[in-house]
């Protein structure tokens, strides 16, 4: 029980990583303004296969590993997105003070 509470607490970490840092794959510096869209997105499919491989060898240590169907990846996917949501809507929803 333990394992899998760390698993969703690194899953929401990983998940909100890319709208907290501005540097691209979390190393190089950001060119121009900033970081787009599509790098914060690439970053997140990124952290979701991260995730997953960790995810997996904690399976594969507590016992044999059993085989997942299209449905589990589209499940884990969707609960990534939904962890993702409160870095995306600090990153581009939120109001901050002095802006117009």
């Amino acid at each position: 029980m333990t394992q899998v509470l760390i698993i969703l607490v690194l899953a929401f970490a990983a998940a909100n990583l890319p709208f907290m840092l501005e540097r691209r794959l979390f190393v190089l510096p950001p060119r121009g303004e900033g970081k787009s869209l599509v790098w914060r997105l690439l970053e997140l499919v990124l952290m979701y296969f991260t995730v997953g491989g960790i995810a997996w060898l904690v399976e594969k240590n507590l016992g044999p590993v059993q085989p997942q169907h299209w449905e589990f990846y589209a499940t884990t996917a969707c609960l990534f997105l939904v962890f993702a949501y409160p870095g995306f809507v600090y990153r581009f929803l939120w109001r901050r003070k002095g802006a117009t």
